[in-house]
């Protein structure tokens, strides 16, 4: 097969992906590592008040893009470990949030797929009325499972 770009060679190959892996984890990554009680890891929920109040990912802090530098040092313990999120792949909200607690000197990483993936792959969502699960979408994780199995 023809490239118009050739593939990069093995090494510079591996050192991007690692460095992607360094800078970004999936939901089934930080579901887990809520569900473990990893201590020292704070999850970030970037959006405005409505889309919060629509729902969320529990145990998620809700610190907006715009008030990071005025508020995380009150609300993120120093040396905690963010992840942030917003609304989902169509969205950079958490990429300018990482960006913002990068500066702070916090070590943090993006979720891909933002409250979206985590939604359409049926982890839990807190509402105004409670937890709920959604439907698993067969296009983001199997049915009987919340991970992608890979």
């Amino acid at each position: 097969m023809t490239f118009s770009v050739p593939p990069a060679d093995p090494a510079t190959a591996a050192a991007h992906f690692h460095a992607r892996l360094s800078f970004e984890t999936d939901v089934s990554d930080v579901h887990a590592a809520l569900e473990a009680g990893s201590r020292g890891l704070v999850v970030v929920d970037s959006r405005g008040d409505a889309a919060w109040r629509q729902g969320h990912l529990p145990g998620a802090l809700h610190l907006p893009t715009a008030e990071i530098a005025a508020r995380a040092a009150d609300l993120v313990p120093a040396g905690s470990a963010v992840v942030t999120y917003c609304w989902g792949p169509g969205c950079n909200g958490a990429t300018r949030a990482a960006l913002e607690f990068a500066r702070l000197g916090h070590p943090v990483k993006e979720m891909l797929g933002g409250f979206e993936y985590w939604a359409r792959e049926g982890l839990p969502v807190v509402t105004p009325t409670g937890t709920v699960r959604r439907r698993v979408d067969e296009l983001t994780a199997p049915r009987s499972a919340a991970a992608c199995d890979c």
